[in-house]
């Protein structure tokens, strides 16, 4: 018998056969767009070295000043 509180009740069956619990299924079962990846940011090899510069500063990398844009890259990536 279908669950009205569940939208997508075929997902949410698939998840259970998967063995998640009632509670994540739904709450999966239920968000839209649940199974699209997210992250809208362009990749640092298209970011000037100001932006990297001002984001390596905000995230706190210490010698921000003295690195190149491939630097920058790497750090960021590796913070």
């Amino acid at each position: 018998m279908p669950n009205p509180r569940i939208k997508d009740e075929d997902k949410y069956e698939a998840l259970r056969d998967k063995g998640y619990s009632k509670e994540k299924s739904a709450r999966i079962a239920n968000t839209p767009n649940s199974g699209k990846k997210g992250g809208k940011a362009q990749p640092y090899e298209e970011w000037s070295k100001n932006e990297l510069y001002d984001k390596a500063k905000k995230v706190g990398i210490e010698g921000r000043s003295k690195m190149t844009k491939k630097e920058l890259m790497n750090a960021l990536r590796n913070h």
